[in-house]
């Protein structure tokens, strides 16, 4: 149990007001269960003297990808709780308020209007986070302005996450000093705003604020300011997340790509990597799982394409380098991870395994289709290609040239290796080591392979699992 809500009395429809936090991994399953009861204790005691009325489970990936889910409750061995549903919904809590964007940074044009309090100044400007426990934390410190009453400091670019912790609202203190060598700093003044009244400047507008010694003003009668702070100009780059992308809507179109070139070893043999074991799953079907039980909670067709490379296919048994696995060349998708399983066990006795080991071509095939999205410019579809291979890959120019015309496009490529083969060259695909280019020189615009040996990572879990992906 992480977590439970409020008791709500009397109530058969109850909206529950307790909000629960739960990190998220994309790189993981992460399944939940909610349990409802029928409370007949005091809020905060166990749930043995209560009535169970229903659970239901689902994965935060389900949550995340869907904003609100709703299932029915069931009893336990599997009865429906009667109609009873329960439904919950998500937000990224990444602070609070008004976000101002997820992530980005901002620049920022500055300049001190004259004041009469000083004859010589060298002023600087410090900018300050104010956090909940009132706390201050330096964002920004700009350069000393020498001999200038009214400097303008040189444009500065800062996070946002520094700035306000993302939070509009959030208040932030600028201080404003008269330099001093040994370091004893005048106080010229200060003053309060928010990242909200800063985004005014943007355009045409201009932002100022009065910079205030509160001394001076209890002081003096006719005291004004000690000068003005003012905010020429505000430029906004948001960068956003893969969790604003999608909870903005974003679908995952997974495409699966399996080696079946003769090197994997004759599948009615149980030494053959294809081997259809009636009791636990070869590899490549573990991998597959792996991967595609992660991916499939982003999809809300929950088809995946399936295809297979390096096989002499049926009618005339010539080999293909980018097939159909469903033998319908006109839709090549399956109905969920467990189609693509029973698409590649009903494939494996109708081909017959070849080679070589080419994989350009499937790239390419994808990254035909992420093209046609990437020209839309609506960010609806990202395309994520799973290579599962025993060997190296034998057209490597051509895969290099794939790989960076691919890397231009919303595509990933994750390459899953198979078997107890020498996958040293991989690690060029990959591009840990360096950048990968192509056969002409041209480097990757993104890092978008990622090279696994599954060996090391088939009996790991939790945190060394989602290390691999």
């Amino acid at each position: 149990q992480v977590d439970r809500s409020e008791v709500i009395k009397s109530n058969l429809n109850p909206v529950f007001a307790k909000i629960f936090t739960v990190d998220y991994y994309f790189e993981e399953v992460q399944k939940l269960r909610f349990e409802v009861y029928d409370s007949h204790g005091q809020a905060g005691v166990g749930t043995h003297d209560d009535d169970f009325l229903g659970g239901m489970e689902c994965t935060v990936g389900q949550i995340v990808a869907q904003k609100r889910v709703t299932k029915p409750l069931f009893l336990k061995y599997g009865k429906f709780a009667g109609k009873s549903t329960i439904t919950v919904s998500t937000e990224p809590a990444l602070g609070g308020g008004n976000r101002a964007g997820r992530a980005g940074w901002a620049l920022l044009s500055l300049i001190l209007l004259p004041q009469d309090l000083f004859s010589k100044s060298d002023p600087f400007l410090e900018i300050y986070r104010i956090d909940d426990d009132r706390s201050e934390q330096l964002v920004y410190r700009t350069e000393v302005v020498k001999n200038n009453l009214s400097p303008i400091w040189e444009p500065f670019k800062v996070s946002l996450n520094s700035l306000c912790s993302c939070e509009e609202k959030r208040k932030l203190r600028g201080v404003v000093w008269d330099y001093d060598s040994r370091g004893k700093h005048d106080f010229i003044g200060e003053f309060f705003t928010t990242f909200e009244e800063m985004q005014k400047a943007m355009g045409e507008n201009k932002v100022q604020w009065d910079c205030m010694n509160p001394k001076y003003k209890i002081k003096k009668r006719n005291y004004k300011n000690s000068g003005v702070v003012v905010l020429l100009d505000l430029k906004i780059h948001r960068v956003y997340s893969f969790l604003d992308y999608i909870m903005g809507g974003c679908q995952i179109h997974f495409t699966v790509a399996i080696d079946f070139t003769a090197s994997n070893g004759d599948p009615r043999n149980s030494c053959s990597l294809h081997y259809i074991n009636p009791y636990q799953p070869n590899e490549y079907l573990k991998a597959l799982v792996a991967v595609g039980e992660i991916c499939q909670d982003y999809d809300s067709d929950k088809k995946f394409s399936a295809l297979g490379f390096g096989a002499r296919i049926p009618p005339k048994y010539e080999v293909s380098h980018d097939f159909a696995i469903n033998f319908n060349p006109d839709n090549d998708e399956c109905e969920g991870i467990q189609g693509v399983v029973e698409s590649y066990q009903s494939c494996l006795p109708k081909i017959q395994l070849y080679g070589p080991t080419n994989v350009a071509p499937i790239i390419s095939k994808v990254a035909r289709v992420a093209a046609d999205e990437e020209r839309t410019k609506e960010a609806s579809q990202y395309f994520i290609l799973l290579i599962l291979t025993d060997g190296v890959v034998t057209d490597m120019a051509d895969t290099r040239e794939a790989i960076v015309r691919a890397s231009y496009l919303p595509m990933s490529i994750i390459i899953v290796g198979v078997g107890n083969a020498d996958f040293t060259d991989m690690q060029i695909l990959d591009g840990d080591d360096g950048v990968l280019r192509s056969p002409k020189g041209e480097p990757v615009l993104r890092d978008i392979v990622q090279f696994v040996p599954f060996r090391e990572f088939k009996n790991v879990s939790g945190a060394a699992g989602r290390a691999c992906l």
